[in-house]
């Protein structure tokens, strides 16, 4: 197996406890204090998947997966959010800020190696990001993982990003809701459609400020939503 886990923890018995963990399942795991030191380690050798603590001294896990979301070198490494904050806004905004997966303290070690894997296997399935969409004047590029509209480039979330790369990609067929909360909130998401909605609304908004002249997302009634590439006014 030998693949290579970052721990970013600044409760040392905590960190000593995944370390060991996951050393036992056969992982190399490499445990850090700070979400700055972890960064530039990662930076220097990227790991398979990197598990960030949310409240630490100095950067703190969200800031620190914002900004793992925004390097070109390391931005494609799966994060696990290991964190004592439970309620569900903590772990939409946790979702939001980039990470791919979410649980609470106390957790179980058994579940945080599944959790792991489960990432692994994900990875491995995912075809290369080099590929580009385009509709009128809204192109999508996952590679720089950039969304622009006429020239202008939209400033979106991690989770907006990764619908509008989905919409684009099945472009002219209706996606259920369902599909999309475990495509991009993936299974272990257990909110209401609203998250969505209210996802799908602000992403239309966003595109809408620079193109108020078409209509690229089209809402289908009883089932999701459809990208359309044709276009409607």
């Amino acid at each position: 197996m030998n693949e290579r886990i970052v721990i970013v923890e600044d409760d040392e018995s905590i960190r000593r406890l995944v370390e060991v963990a996951l050393s036992s399942h056969g992982y190399v795991s490499v445990g850090f204090g700070s979400a700055e030191e972890a960064i530039l380690a990662m930076e220097h050798a990227p790991p398979a998947v990197a598990i960030f603590d949310i409240m630490m001294d100095g950067m703190d896990g969200i800031e620190a997966v914002r900004k793992i979301r925004q390097s070109k070198s390391i931005r494609h490494i799966p994060i696990i959010m290991l964190t004592a904050r439970d309620t569900e806004l903590d772990k939409v905004i946790g979702l939001d800020a980039g990470a791919d997966d979410y649980i609470t303290k106390p957790f179980s070690v058994l579940e945080l190696c599944a959790r792991v894997r489960a990432q692994l296997r994900r990875v491995s399935e995912q075809k290369e990001p080099e590929q580009m969409w385009s509709a009128g004047a809204l192109s999508l590029n996952a590679a720089t993982r950039e969304a622009v509209v006429a020239g202008i480039p939209l400033e979106l979330t991690f989770k907006e990003f990764a619908l509008l790369q989905i919409l684009m990609e099945h472009q002219e067929r209706a996606i259920d809701r369902e599909e999309l909360l475990d495509k991009v909130w993936g299974d272990d998401y257990y909110g209401e459609t609203r998250t969505l909605d209210i996802h799908i609304a602000t992403l239309r908004q966003k595109i809408r400020a620079v193109d108020s002249e078409r209509e690229y997302i089209k809402t289908v009634r009883g089932v999701g939503y459809r990208f359309i590439g044709g276009g409607e006014t």
